[in-house]
């Protein structure tokens, strides 16, 4: 019966609007006479109870109640008065109605207030409330047609053959009934979804009505009919080209209106993010303006405030393809992506610190503040530079932000300060390089923040990360946004120039100098850009995404190459090689599958069959073809996917809009498939620095030897690095091939003053780490170490054996020391006697000479060279080093090692004339003995690994 069926429909469920939210309560049969009915009740709001003879007292011919009288559902009569008619009581109609009246309005008399509630509260509501009133006719009309369209193709086709021009469908739309509009918007939903029927002249109108009305519903919160209308506009969209143009020209407000009023709405927040992407992804594009007015709202949608996963995947495509099409017009957008994701982290931070003030001191989380400090700073320059660029591009600073394109997003935390610092009067001035400069910052401290945090990993991968690491890196922005300013202020010194002396100097004082531009230090940017994509290659999700970005792959392995003339910094070439490899030998072995949540790993359980290479440690000359993933793991993981059942072979995903097979990919991944077999390196070299050194300049020439007589430690490091040969890749790597080259970074300092160190035992721990992982001693292995970085290799195996990582320490073949200060340092004296002035680091403390913690490791690897495991070479240095800290005027010159310590009491010693200690490392040439010696004891392990009597352990991969 009719109530029967209307209590069915209200009570269904309707958990999306993908799918049809209940089953028809109609016939799938019903008479081409039943629909014809139905339909004309819609077009004319009403249907004649009686239609007798013409009547001449009559304007159009006809007399009687102005009403409906149809069977349509089992022989039950729905009798009700159309839009039309008089406001004659139900009683009245009634007594006039005839025989078959009286049970339909029993029926619908029966309902009691209880009754009436539970079909308010329903899934269509207002539907009893249409129903019970005199307009009865078109909302039963609506909801009989919407049942019809459901049941089957077949009423699908009478409907569409009945309604050619979509007028009908366009009424429904359009009608004042609540229910009429959610019928009419199922109907047309389900009209658009059947592909075996044309498509009507009216779509584009349908669409317009459709969003009219998803519109309508956000505001007054009206969810369930946003929902059905917003199925079908999105279904429109999809099928139509007409509807795209129409919402591109004249809907894309009401989206956005949409979308601000529903923000707790998951499902409506979906609908409209598929809508906007089905928009951007074709030949359509946002304009500029357009999508810095959607900024905000798809930035909050990245950010997964109240989104799921699919608003963050469409949100994050629909900004990748603003960078594309505007490049640096977009710079603001972009850099106001990366402000949010920062004060998202440091909310994290504040959170996580808050939570471990409670808990007792061995349970508390480790937040580095000085860390969390830089980021904050970070963060605010970041914001300053968003407002300053948004309101350079604007040209003015308005009234009012809300006025503005960007509104939503500077609206937003943390814009909120430099917004009302603006001066009204002026725009801030605009400078690329400082804009970039900002950037470069933020990125360094967000790594910083999260290079040992996977759940801070975690996170911003989700809020979207990998989309901005691949524009900073595959992109220009920035110089094109410095060539755009520099551009301008040309311009504006031509205006000037034409401007007549009679208007006076003041206009000109603002005008930029077009030579003072500075180009952005974007080859910084794409550094640090590929550090943090390093650390967040060994998630395994991100693996996934990257492998199935072709464009990227192949960038990140012509970066490695130096094939790309922006990418000649060996720390980004090295990077770009890392991730590769933690790409493709993590997916192709399947450890990427596993928990990437643990912060820190079980050293002694790590997968050997699969390097992971992490933040801090450089491959040298990344471009040579033996960094590659060994040819069985290639082969395993191939057997591997091919053998899952029901699973692809191939790894799909997406980074913004790029989606690809990743099936074709090794070739630009693996250089052994093209084809050339390439011999597996027989020794591992591994460079560590020591106190204020690094990974690359320790080992760098000078090209002026005179400047070490400045007298300024820093000077020496910095001018040492800044030029010249680094001899273990241009040198070394031809005269001793059989070895790969990897080089190290840790943090040291010399005194708290410069910044904090970490004590040796907890720097040789997190370095192991990293040498385990990334699968250092499952072949022979040789330390070349500065300084204190001799004592942190010894630290190192003596943390090995502890853990008993027997494979790392047996595996180890030499070890070389530069002026290694084996059983203490003048330089860690001296500030003991001076610690009001210089307050040592504690990496300094351990330093001092007769440390007991010096000798026991010089007896452990005293005892390891005894058996014939290690070898072992010592440099000596003979000249004093300057030294000048600055704080207080003081100033040294002195032997930093002397020779007594810097020989370890077995193994072969080098004295190096009129060298000190900065330099012991540097050597002036090949045919320098601190190049000669070292080249020599490598080439003896090598000769004595391979003698047929000493049984060598094969490499697990290369």
């Amino acid at each position: 019966m009719l109530v029967a069926a209307i209590m069915d429909i209200v009570t269904s469920n309707c958990d999306t609007i993908e799918k049809t939210p209940f089953k028809s309560s109609l016939p799938g049969n019903a008479t081409m006479r039943d629909i014809a009915a139905a339909i004309q009740v819609i077009e004319e709001g009403g249907m004649y109870f009686d239609e007798p003879e013409k009547d001449d007292d009559s304007d159009d011919g006809r007399s009687g109640i102005k009403g409906i009288g149809i069977k349509i559902l089992e022989g039950t009569t729905v009798l009700g008065l159309s839009r039309t008619s008089g406001l004659a009581p139900l009683g009245d109609l009634n007594a006039n109605a005839g025989e078959e009246t009286p049970k339909t309005f029993a029926l619908l008399s029966k309902h009691d207030n209880s009754s009436q509630a539970n079909l308010s509260s329903a899934v269509i509501p207002g539907l009893w409330d249409d129903l019970h009133c005199q307009h009865v006719a078109v909302p039963f009309a609506a909801w009989a047609l919407a049942n019809w369209a459901m049941a089957s193709d077949t009423n699908r086709s009478h409907i569409q053959e009945l309604d050619r021009d979509g007028q009908v469908v366009m009424t429904a739309l359009m009608a004042p009934e609540r229910t009429v509009k959610w019928h009419g918007s199922l109907v047309a939903r389900l009209l658009l979804e059947d592909l075996k029927l044309p498509l009507s002249d009216s779509v584009s109108d349908w669409s317009s009505s459709l969003l009219a009305t998803v519109s309508h519903a956000s505001k007054t919160e009206d969810i369930s009919l946003a929902q059905v209308a917003l199925s079908a506009f999105l279904v429109s969209v999809d099928r139509s080209d007409k509807a795209q143009k129409m919402v591109m020209e004249k809907g894309l407000h009401l989206m956005r209106d949409s979308a601000r009023k529903t923000r707790k709405h998951k499902t409506v927040q979906e609908g409209l993010s598929k809508a906007l992407e089905l928009l951007c992804a074709g030949d359509m594009h946002l304009s500029l303006e357009e999508s810095q007015k959607w900024s905000g709202i798809l930035l909050s949608w990245v950010l997964g405030k109240v989104a799921s996963d699919t608003v963050q995947s469409s949100a994050r495509r629909i900004l990748s393809r603003t960078f594309e099409d505007y490049g640096p017009h977009s710079v603001p957008i972009s850099q106001g992506w990366l402000t949010l994701i920062m004060n998202e982290i440091l909310n994290h931070s504040k959170t996580v610190s808050a939570k471990g003030a409670s808990l007792p001191k061995n349970e508390k989380p480790k937040v580095d503040q000085s860390k969390v400090t830089s980021a904050t700073q970070s963060t605010n320059l970041l914001a300053v530079a968003v407002v300053n660029l948004a309101m350079a591009q604007l040209g003015t600073v308005p009234e009012s932000v809300n006025n503005v394109p960007l509104a939503d997003l500077l609206l937003s935390e943390p814009f909120a300060v430099p917004i009302k610092n603006l001066k009204k009067d002026s725009p801030p001035k605009f400078n690329a390089a400082e804009s970039a400069l900002a950037t470069i910052k933020a990125i360094k401290s967000l790594t910083d923040v999260c290079a040992e945090d996977s759940v801070c990993q975690n996170k911003i991968v989700d809020f979207g990360i990998l989309c901005l690491l691949r524009r900073f890196l595959l992109s220009d922005d920035y110089e094109k946004l410095g060539a755009i300013e520099a551009y301008d202020a040309s311009r504006a010194l031509e205006a000037r120039d034409r401007t007549p002396d009679s208007l006076g100097e003041s206009s000109i004082t603002d005008i930029q100098d077009p030579c003072s531009v500075r180009v952005p230090a974007s080859a910084h940017i794409r550094r640090h850009a590929a550090r943090l994509l390093t650390i967040l290659s060994l998630l395994p999700q991100v693996q996934k995404i990257i492998l199935a970005d072709e464009t990227w792959c192949k960038w990140l392995d012509d970066c490695a190459k130096g094939n790309i003339s922006c990418c000649n910094d060996p720390k980004t070439q090295s990077y770009a090689r890392a991730s590769l490899l933690n790409v493709y030998c993590n997916q192709q072995d399947g450890s990427g599958s596993g928990d990437g949540g643990s912060s820190k790993p079980d050293i002694s359980n790590m997968n050997s069959n699969c390097p992971r290479y992490g933040d801090m440690i450089f491959l040298i000359n990344p471009g040579l073809p033996h960094w590659k993933c060994h040819e069985k793991e290639r082969q395993s993981g191939k057997k591997n996917e091919s053998s899952s059942e029901g699973e692809p072979a191939n790894v799909t995903d997406t980074v913004g809009d790029h989606v690809v097979d990743a099936s074709n990919l090794s070739s630009s991944i693996d250089p052994s498939s093209s084809g050339s077999h390439v011999h597996d390196p027989e020794f591992d070299v591994i460079f560590l620095h020591g106190l204020r050194g690094g990974p690359f300049k320790t080992w760098r020439i000078a090209e002026d030897k005179s400047s070490t007589k400045s007298g300024l430690v820093e000077k020496i490091d910095q001018e040492a690095g800044k030029l010249g040969t680094f001899w273990p890749s241009e040198w070394l790597s031809n005269d001793f091939p059989q070895a790969r080259l990897f080089t190290l970074k840790y943090k040291t300092n010399l005194t708290e003053w410069s910044g904090a160190s970490l004590p040796l035992q907890e720097v040789s721990s997190m370095i192991l780490e990293k040498l385990v992982s990334a699968g250092i001693g499952d072949r022979p292995v040789v330390f070349v170490t500065h300084s204190m970085g001799g004592l942190v290799v010894k630290q190192i195996l003596h943390k090995a054996k502890e853990e008993k990582l027997d494979k790392l320490v047996n595996n180890t073949a030499g070890v070389v020391f530069y002026s290694c200060p084996h059983f203490g340092s003048k330089l860690a004296d001296m500030p003991w006697r001076m610690g009001l002035v210089l307050r040592p680091a504690p990496s300094i403390g351990e330093l001092r000479s007769g440390s007991p913690r010096l000798v026991e490791l010089n007896d452990l690897l005293r005892q390891l060279h005894k058996k014939g495991v290690v070898e072992v070479l010592s440099f000596c240095e003979t000249k004093v080093t300057p030294i000048v800290e600055g704080y207080g005027g003081w100033a040294f010159r002195m032997e930093i090692v002397p020779i007594e310590s810097a020989y370890p009491g077995f193994g072969e010693l080098v004295v190096l004339e009129s060298t000190d200690h900065i330099n012991s490392c540097k050597p002036l040439s090949r045919s320098d003995p601190s190049y000669t010696e070292a080249l020599q004891f490598l080439r003896k392990l090598s000769a004595q690994r391979l003698k047929p009597h000493v049984k060598r352990e094969p490499g697990i991969h290369d």
